[in-house]
């Protein structure tokens, strides 16, 4: 019926300039196999392609999108195109006040930044490459700006069991008034990657108290709190990953949505009309919730608004 509800991811380039020890850019041969960018004149094509039917189009997913030199044309195609809110996962080390505000001029709603640290040896430490400074001038940069513009920015916290007691002087840390959702998610297995780590059982106890602690505080200084209320709760199903694999749309030089989208030549109407897209949506109205379930792990959080 041609309604918006594709969450379109899009990788412009190919590339980081981090390496992140819980990041799969650690990994030297799978770094080896990612290469390549959006030409310029693609930008349009890929616009025309599909976003008219995106309902949320986030640029940067996988690798550093800042580092692709035509950022701000990619969120003025969004806009262009209607889609109703457009965000960019970084890790902020190369925005300044300066390249922020041509993005927040384009129309951008939000800057969704990673963060495996609280403090300076730590951040350091599992964001190599990265500077403690750099990503504090970026908070000073939203803060200043968040005066003149209306947008978000989210902090996306992975922790582990090395990095997770430093969330008790997070707002030592970090002003408030930078930003307006702190997302508190545990590590992952994604590839091969340096820290590999990933029991974070011993932390079971002690999480609850500490999460409960940050979300008195997040209310205080009215943010948003995205965090599992215990960590038996990351085990039970999530209800989001029956429809995952029919929302999520990614998008990079090297892959298009599904193998065989000829996106240069056909739109994203055309090609589902082709390979009958419409029907398998309607055929899971009628499938279980077990026949329906995402290989993808999609993760439980509460959410506290303010």
């Amino acid at each position: 019926m041609n309604k918006r509800y594709l969450a379109v991811n899009l990788d412009p380039v190919m590339a980081c300039n981090l390496r992140c020890k819980m990041c799969y850019f650690t990994d030297a041969d799978y770094v080896k196999t990612l290469k390549g960018q959006f030409k310029d004149e693609d930008l349009d094509q890929v616009a025309k392609a599909i976003f008219n039917r995106a309902l949320k189009l986030q640029i940067g997913c996988g690798t550093e999108p800042t580092l692709y030199k035509n950022l701000v044309k990619i969120v003025e195609l969004g806009k262009a195109y209607n889609v109703p809110y457009i965000s960019i996962t970084t890790n902020a080390n190369l925005l300044t006040k300066e390249n922020i505000e041509p993005l927040l001029k384009a129309g951008l709603n939000e800057f969704t930044i990673s963060l495996h640290g609280v403090t300076k040896e730590t951040y350091e430490s599992f964001m190599k490459k990265a500077s403690y400074e750099k990503f504090h001038n970026a908070f000073k940069a939203f803060a200043e700006l968040k005066q003149k513009y209306d947008f978000k920015v989210r902090i996306n916290y992975t922790f582990n069991k090395d990095n997770f007691y430093e969330l008790e002087q997070f707002f030592d840390h970090f002003d408030p008034a930078s930003f307006d959702i702190l997302q508190v998610r545990p590590i992952q297995k994604i590839g091969n990657t340096e820290y590999n780590d990933f029991d974070i059982s011993t932390l079971a106890e002690d999480y609850p108290s500490l999460i409960r602690s940050i979300r008195s505080t997040c209310k205080t200084n009215n943010i948003v709190l995205l965090a599992p209320n215990s960590l038996s709760e990351l085990t039970k199903d999530n209800q989001s990953s029956l429809i995952f694999d029919y929302t999520f749309c990614y998008v990079s030089p090297n892959k298009f949505w599904k193998d065989g989208f000829n996106w240069r030549e056909e739109s994203f109407n055309d090609f589902s009309k082709n390979i009958g897209w419409s029907q398998q949506l309607f055929a899971n109205i009628f499938k279980s919730k077990k026949e329906l379930k995402s290989l993808s792990n999609r993760l439980n959080y509460e959410i506290e608004f303010n």
